[in-house]
């Protein structure tokens, strides 16, 4: 704080940053969750093995458009969230995404292995968001890079 800034001033940025900040990650965490099982309740397609009444065999994995349609829509909140000023909470997506992974496989899975496809979810994930934050850190022009409220308002880049 400089001697400039009252002590008020200093108080409502705090908050200012803080709400952004909480906004910011609500918007991931809620994105992310609402993606998985908004994927799995608006596609067509079950989780699973279909069942084929004419044969009376059950066949797939599951329909590669669903996880298609979920992955891109998981890459726009990442890149979106990655982009703006608050781009640490995008560390809160394979979090995310691995606890709503989760509640659908454990309770569809009666073998156990759904923990084993959580670490695979977690690991993935992170990343593929790792991957995102690098693209996007350094797609932008240097000009454009924002002030990250996270340290206390000085650029991103260290070449300022």
């Amino acid at each position: 704080m400089s001697s400039s800034q009252s002590p008020r001033a200093h108080r409502i940025g705090w908050a200012s940053r803080f709400l952004r900040i909480t906004a910011w990650a609500a918007f991931l965490v809620a994105g992310t969750a609402g993606t998985w099982f908004g994927t799995l309740a608006l596609l067509p397609w079950g989780l699973g093995y279909s069942y084929d009444t004419a044969t009376g065999i059950q066949h797939g994995p599951p329909v590669p458009w669903q996880f298609l349609v979920c992955g891109v829509l998981l890459l726009g909140i990442a890149v979106v969230t990655s982009w703006n000023r608050c781009w640490p909470t995008v560390l809160l997506l394979p979090p995310s995404l691995t606890l709503a992974w989760s509640m659908t496989a454990s309770s569809e899975d009666i073998t156990g292995l759904w923990l084993v496809g959580a670490g695979f979810m977690a690991v993935g994930s992170t990343l593929g968001t790792l991957v995102v934050l690098g693209v996007t850190r350094f797609a932008r022009p240097e000009h454009t890079l924002p002030k990250s409220p996270f340290d206390g308002g000085t650029r991103v880049s260290q070449r300022d």
